[in-house]
């Protein structure tokens, strides 16, 4: 993971945002590539889910629109959403170095921390813990004062060695959590300094502003935590202004702000972010049906942007996590470098029942409730009675909503993508899928001089208003394909000594480093064919 975050900042991938001024904790910039990449994801699923559907059930194409709501919407919205109330975090804070933490991240990033692992690596003796007086003194006077100066072991030394004397000196097994609970006296310690942490208290997410010139609760707005609300607000209006019937969906890709206690595992989790969701209306009685499509279809997405399936899986949300509106929820999951060999959070595919528009319409007074009547006429003709009738054909739309973080998009990219050969002149290269690559196609000439220069730029002003390209002439031919390489371009044509005899160029493959030649006036051509995979 550290390799790529690296090669991000190096090529021009991801930012620390504000980085001049040391940066701001969570917020991220996209540099000219990490842009490219992310609006090569985000076509890909605005044409996928808006401008060209999948097939329904019945093998017809679904009906879907997308929609651009604002990120401040009125503050009664998150009262009905549940946000204002209950979403929050448990969240602790280190009595001694201050630090706030969400206090279900604390085990997972205990086995990040590095004092954690100094510690442990200090009593690790031929692969067996084993208690040492003398090891802990030096390792408390010197690592951890350093590395965990909250510590009770580096604080309060006395008292806590003569604790873990009594728990560990007659040989009892020295297990790294009973050792860190024993020389923290706490549990779970801190993940910063070994310090204290409170008791969980719960904090809420949502960013907080003001609209107007007067700053006071009547003008309290808040940065959207989620791009669905504005789906919901706008339900009605859609139906009333665009030729769709339930079954249907609305799209939308958006900014979402969430106040992340501890973000972390770079772009994975972050306080600004991007997110492509959708709700889909449906009838109750479709709803189960409808959420196993959904399933289905989510996944082939992921697998058709080249993730790979040994890397993919979905996970059933226990009852204990549901949300309390969700009446079934998955996640899809990916095998990210920082969770091998277990799996984190990719995108969530829930069924929300009828909650969300329930909400809105008590709420707000309006109705939002659906009359359906292909459905009434479909079962008058089948002879059903009148108040079944009625009951079925007028009703509030259940949602089902797959949603997942376009950022978050780009890092499983970047990972997936990420590969060495210690052969290459750059050992490190990135395996877009080429439909995917921020740059398609690099143009070079060999040298520059004899005639190359210009063949090589005039062939590029060709293909540029295809294909986004780069031309380059400094620098050696193998450290102009190495930096291809580095930032996943699948392509690259060189204008050589033969291209001015016999009008063909060499067309170098990245994955394979394959060369073939092609003649110049079907290089258009050929990129055209290779690039749409």
């Amino acid at each position: 993971m550290d390799k790529i975050v690296s090669l991000c900042k190096r090529r021009g991938f991801v930012y620390p945002a504000s980085e001049i001024y040391g940066g701001i904790n969570g917020f991220w910039d996209y540099g000219p590539l990490g842009v490219l990449l992310k609006n090569n994801i985000r076509d890909s699923w605005w044409r996928n889910m808006v401008e060209c559907p999948p097939l329904g059930p019945d093998g017809h194409p679904i009906e879907m629109v997308g929609l651009d709501s604002a990120i401040i919407q009125h503050p009664k919205t998150w009262v009905a959403s549940g946000h204002v109330g209950g979403f929050s975090d448990p969240m602790s804070t280190c009595r001694q170095c201050k630090k706030l933490f969400r206090a279900d991240h604390v085990a997972d990033m205990l086995r990040e921390a590095e004092w954690v692992k100094s510690i442990v690596d200090e009593l690790l003796i031929e692969g067996s813990p084993s208690f040492d007086a003398e090891k802990i003194k030096r390792w408390a006077s010197k690592q951890g004062k350093k590395l965990a100066p909250g510590l009770a072991l580096v604080r309060n030394f006395q008292p806590t060695l003569a604790a873990m004397t009594e728990a560990f000196g007659g040989g009892a097994p020295l297990e790294p959590k009973r050792l860190l609970a024993v020389a923290a006296a706490a549990d779970p310690p801190c993940p910063a300094c070994g310090g204290d942490l409170t008791e969980p208290r719960q904090f809420n997410l949502m960013f907080e502003s003001y609209a107007g010139a007067i700053q006071d609760e009547s003008n309290k707005v808040y940065l959207r935590p989620e791009t669905a609300q504005g789906i919901f607000l706008n339900y009605k209006n859609v139906l009333d202004t665009s030729r769709v019937k339930v079954p249907f969906g609305v799209a939308q890709i958006g900014k979402s702000f969430r106040n992340e206690v501890t973000p972390r595992n770079f772009i994975f989790r972050s306080r600004e972010f991007e997110q492509m969701e959708m709700e889909w209306f449906c009838h109750p009685d479709e709803a189960a049906k409808w959420y196993e499509f959904w399933k289905a279809e989510r996944m082939r997405w992921w697998r058709s942007l080249g993730v790979s399936d040994t890397r993919l899986r979905f996970r059933d949300h226990d009852a204990d996590e549901l949300s309390f509106y969700s009446k079934m929820t998955v996640d899809i999951e990916y095998r990210y470098p920082f969770t091998d060999p277990d799996y984190g959070e990719l995108e969530g595919i829930a069924h929300r029942g009828e909650y969300d528009l329930g909400q809105h319409q008590q709420h707000s007074g309006q109705k939002l409730d659906y009359f359906d009547q292909e459905l009434q006429l479909k079962l008058k003709g089948e002879g059903v009675s009148e108040d079944e009738v009625r009951r079925r054909s007028r009703y509030v739309p259940n949602v089902i909503e797959p949603a997942s973080g376009l950022t978050r998009a780009v890092l499983v990219l970047l990972c997936e993508g990420y590969a060495e050969d210690a052969s290459r002149a750059s050992p490190v290269f990135l395996k877009f899928r080429p439909s995917l690559a921020p740059i398609k196609v690099g143009i070079f000439p060999l040298v520059n001089k004899d005639g190359m220069p210009e063949i090589a730029e005039k062939l590029y002003m060709d293909v540029r208003g295809r294909f986004t390209s780069e031309f380059d002439v400094k620098q050696s031919i193998g450290k102009r394909y190495a930096r291809m390489d580095e930032v996943g371009t699948p392509f690259c044509v060189t204008v050589d000594g033969q291209s001015l005899t016999d009008q063909t160029v060499t067309v170098r493959e990245r994955d394979t480093a394959a060369q073939e030649r092609v003649a110049i006036e079907r290089v258009g051509a050929y990129l055209g064919e290779k690039l749409i995979s």
